[in-house]
């Protein structure tokens, strides 16, 4: 049987920490900027852990 490939897409968006939790970036972070406060954009820009109902599927995306 043929190893299973990881899905390139997925493994440009998605991180494994150290104890094989998966993090992920934020969404509106991209443009329209101006009108969102600064205290938003900061907190948009840090990483937060993947839910835990897409976990499965994602791992199974980046062949784990």
């Amino acid at each position: 049987m043929p190893k299973m490939k990881t899905d390139k897409g997925a493994q440009k968006r998605f991180k494994v920490t150290g104890t094989k939790k998966l993090r992920r970036r934020q969404a509106m972070r991209s443009h329209l900027l101006e009108k969102k406060s600064s205290n938003r954009t900061r907190r948009l820009g840090q990483e937060v852990n993947v839910s835990s109902a897409d976990v499965k599927q994602i791992k199974r995306l980046l062949g784990m």
